[in-house]
Order: C-alpha cells, then structure tokens, then sequence
C-alpha cells in the first residue's frame, strides 16, 4: 500500500508540473497545493482515501532540502564566500535587523510575551533557502549577478538561525536555563567550526575521492559524503542545510564542478519536488480562518520589509535598479526553517507555552509559510513587472533632485 501511495505522489507532481510548465508558470505552488490536497486535511477529511506522512516521505523531504543548499554551495565556493564577507555581513545584518525586529514587534503586538514574539521573530525573518534556490535555478538567475547578494544573505540566515534554534530550542523545549542554551550554541558552533575547516583543507580529500572513470561511483561517493555530514549534523541539533551548503562548496573547489550538476540535477529535482509535496502534506487549510487575520497583516508588514532589506542589499553589492529589485523579490520566500521553529514552538505547548500560545502560533507559521511561499514564487516569476516600475520611479526620482 505505501509503494502504491508514493507512486500516486510521483504522479501527482509530474501532472501539476506538466501543467505548471503549460501555463508558464513555477512548479513549487503546483508542488505544494497538490500535497495538500492528496493529503490528510483535505481527502482525508471528507472520508476519501489520502496519502500519509510516510517515512519515506518525510526523509525524502529532508533530502529535498540537502540536496538543494548542495547545489547552492556548489555555486558559492570559499574563494567567493571570502572575497564577498564585507558584503555579506552588511547585506545580512541588514536583513536580520529590518526582518526580525518586525517579527519581534509583532510577534509582541500580538502575544504581549516575549518568548511568542521571539518565535514569530524567526518565523517572519528566515527566508527559504530550499524554495529560492530551486527558483534561481529555474528562471535561470543563479548565474546571474542578482544572485550573489541573495545567495550571501541566505548563507548568512542559515548560519544565524542554526544559533538562533539552538537558543530557542532551549528557552520552548528545555528547562529554560541560560545552561542549556549555552551548550547547544556550543556544539552548534562548534560543528561549524569543523564544517569551515572541511572547506578551507577538504578539497584535496574530495579531488581524490571521485577520481573514477564510473557515474556510478561519482553520484554514490557525493551523496554518500553529503548525506552522512547533513545527517551528522541533525543529530547535533545543526541544521541538515547549513551542513549540505558547506559540503557542497568543498566540493565546489573540486574539478569535478560540471560532473556534479550533471549527474545529480534529476536527483536534486525529484527530492525537491518531494520536499514541496510534503510541505502541502503537512499543512492543514482548517487552521486557516482562525489565523487568517494573523497572517494578512504578518503578510503586509513582512513583504515590503523583505523587499526593502533585499533591494538595498542588492545597493551594496552594487547592482542596478532592475537587479536589486529582483533581489528584494526573491528574498520574499518563506518555507522550511519557519515549519521547524512552528514546531518547535507546538513543542513547548502546556509548559513553556501556554497551550493557546503555542497552537496559534503553528496555525499562524503553517498559513504563513503557505502564503508566502507561494507569493514569493510568484513574485520571482513576474519581476518584470515590478523592475520596470521601480525603475521608471528611480529615474522619475534622480529627475526631480
């Protein structure tokens, strides 16, 4: 019965991005809205059959997200990462300072309680690594200049956030202690610390290991080595993400480069499509109305503020109008580091959390991340519209000075 569920999946997801492809349009929507509707919450809730949350679902999911912040590093070698630094902490501090400072005045507005406000705080700031890596590479701006001021705010966010669920983590799930969150920023820093040093001196080691004339061995020894680092960070409470971003910019110093994309761009696609399906599966639609509110005035006061911190991000990597507009577009996106914190924060319910806290904020994040990542998409997707708009605006403003 589960083989023949996860085939309904996998052709569930060719259909809608058959049908995505048709209308022109991105598939992570099409992805998303097909797994929620083949899952519990809809079918299941009229007395239909529905797909579960199966293991390999779940593991797929995770692997959807590995194997695309892979490839993310896979673009942003250490050389990049280096001569970018300047850049890149300006560029993320100003995102971390614009983003979750809205987060924590709303989060607070909301919840008068400063634990809620700094869950929201996270929810609202994180961009999706997974979901506008997967968009840079289908509209084709991953080589593309307004990728790198993206691309250094999202290494700077995965990197804070691993801090960031470390801290909360202890504060929700945990005793509270200052003891607690000390240690698990400790082994959380401490595995970067390694993941940095596997960058600067594994190149060598990584040469040599797909050094073969085989496909075969090529794509088994890559995945092998991302998957086991990704899995070994999780189990130290380091994001899977942070740690495949590394593993792919070791692997990004290699000659090996081209292979790599070559040989693993279908196995990336098809997790990917799996990490989205999942994303659909896990979301409830009858949460919705009793957050809608929440999410509507989060959605009008987290939109423009992404924009803005993304599109003067794109003025300090020094890119033009158009550029840093889509830019301030991409960085919309929420997704998979919102649905943990939301987790983390139902976690806590009944202890922490008084258990009305803890519920309205996972309904809150899961109408959220739907929202937004379906609006960041489609923002990305119609820039055009925008550019020419903020540009004619720039102009009709230098005019007027």
């Amino acid at each position: 019965m589960a083989l023949f569920e996860i085939g309904v999946m996998f052709a569930a997801v060719a259909g809608v991005g058959l049908l995505a492809t048709s209308l022109n349009q991105s598939v992570i929507p099409f992805y998303i809205l097909v797994g929620m509707l083949l899952g519990p919450h809809v079918l299941g809730a009229v007395g239909l059959p529905f797909i579960e949350e199966t293991d390999f679902i779940e593991i797929g999911a995770e692997l959807g997200i590995v194997f695309l912040l892979f490839f993310l590093g896979l673009e942003f070698n250490l050389n990049r990462l280096i001569a970018n630094k300047k850049r890149i902490s300006k560029a993320g501090t100003l995102d971390l300072g614009v983003n979750f400072g809205a987060g924590l005045i709303l989060g607070y507005a909301i919840f008068r309680s400063l634990l809620p406000a700094l869950i929201v705080a996270g929810i609202v700031y994180i961009s999706s690594s997974a979901i506008i890596t997967k968009s840079l590479i289908d509209l084709g701006w991953i080589a593309n200049n307004e990728s790198n001021p993206m691309l250094g705010t999202l290494v700077y966010e995965d990197l804070f956030i691993a801090v960031y669920l470390s801290v909360v983590s202890a504060l929700v799930l945990g005793s509270g202690s200052i003891e607690a969150a000390a240690e698990s920023i400790a082994i959380a820093l401490g595995f970067i610390f390694f993941l940095l040093l596997l960058v600067y001196f594994g190149t060598a080691l990584f040469e040599k290991l797909l050094n073969t004339a085989s496909n075969e061995f090529v794509v088994l020894r890559a995945v092998g080595v991302t998957v086991f680092i990704a899995g070994a960070a999780l189990s130290v409470g380091v994001s899977e993400a942070v740690a495949a971003f590394f593993v792919g910019m070791t692997f990004s110093s290699t000659e090996h480069v081209d292979e790599l994309e070559h040989l693993l761009e279908p196995v990336r696609d098809i997790f990917a499509a799996v990490f989205f399906f999942w994303i659909g599966l896990v979301t409830d639609p009858l949460l919705f109305p009793a957050v809608a509110g929440l999410v509507f005035v989060a959605m009008l006061v987290t939109t423009p503020t992404k924009f803005i911190s993304g599109y003067y991000s794109g003025k300090i990597y020094g890119l033009d109008d158009r550029r840093s507009t889509r830019v301030g577009l991409g960085m919309v996106t929420r997704g998979e580091f919102s649905l943990i914190i939301a987790s983390v924060a139902l976690g806590g319910a009944g202890t922490t959390l008084a258990a009305e806290t803890a519920n309205t904020i996972y309904a809150f994040a899961v109408g959220y991340i739907l929202v937004m990542s379906i609006l960041g998409t489609m923002l990305m997707q119609h820039s055009k519209l925008f550019e020419q708009k903020i540009a004619d605006w720039r102009t009709s403003e230098t005019s007027a000075d």
